[in-house]
């Protein structure tokens, strides 16, 4: 078995993470569900989403309606009170240094983009299609894996210009020093967020249960830095309505 909620995991949310598992993996055991008493938050992403005994993990939508909506099941979508949002959907922050006189869009066709990966639906596919009614899509381009890179690397001048994921770039705002020097110049249009899943013959309504009941019983402090409200139960016909980049 193997459970992993990596996807915005970072060192100040470990121990949030950790009770939070702790009480999904209670009312899982309270209603007869094995499942394994630590998280595998270090284990490689793919490895962990085709899992054949995955209990539960977080995916992003590109990957889930690309690869993994036939493959596993989908429990719900946490819901983070992200502004401009619907419950569960995110959006994402296009970023650029704060000193960057460039004020549109448009202005930064030329420009170096960060990404952290070609199948990220807040990295890549939501600023694709944000870019598409201004009719180019960025020519030089520069993938550093994980949005926090890519946001540093527009800190330090390795790039001009990146998207990040609304809950991401909220971490990063609180916790990363070099947040001051950048500033959000545009946002993305919502998407349903990122998707709990588990493995195809588990009981998703149970997990969904699970989650609900421990995101009531966490304790405040975890709750607020986790930036967790509740979880939802968004249809999968709504992430696989979304398109991807051409």
């Amino acid at each position: 078995m193997i459970a992993s909620l990596m996807m915005y995991q970072r060192p100040q949310l470990v121990q949030a993470h950790e009770r939070y598992w702790t009480l999904i993996r209670k009312h899982l055991c309270d209603a007869g569900m094995d499942s394994p008493e630590a998280l595998s938050q270090d284990a490689a992403e793919f490895d962990v989403w085709n899992h054949p005994e995955l209990v539960l993990s977080q995916t992003c939508g590109m990957p889930y309606r690309m690869w993994l909506h036939d493959k596993v099941q989908l429990v719900g979508t946490p819901d983070f009170g992200l502004a401009g949002c619907p419950a569960g959907y995110y959006r994402s922050a296009i970023i650029v240094r704060a000193d960057d006189a460039r004020t549109e869009l448009t202005a930064f066709k030329g420009a170096v983009f960060a990404y952290n990966q070609t199948f990220s639906q807040s990295g890549y596919a939501a600023p694709f299609w944000h870019l598409k009614p201004e009719g180019f899509w960025f020519e030089h381009r520069l993938h550093v894996e994980q949005h926090l890179e890519a946001a540093r690397a527009v800190a330090t001048g390795r790039a001009d210009i990146a998207s990040i994921d609304a809950v991401t770039w909220r971490n990063i705002e609180k916790y990363e020093p070099f947040a001051s020097g950048l500033r959000v110049l545009d946002w993305t249009k919502p998407t349903p967020g990122l998707p709990l899943i588990t493995a195809l013959g588990n009981d998703a309504d149970l997990i969904f249960d699970a989650i609900q009941s421990a995101i009531v019983e966490l304790d405040e402090q975890s709750r607020s830095q986790l930036g967790l409200k509740s979880v939802v139960k968004i249809p999968k016909g709504n992430y696989l309505n979304v398109p991807n980049p051409d």
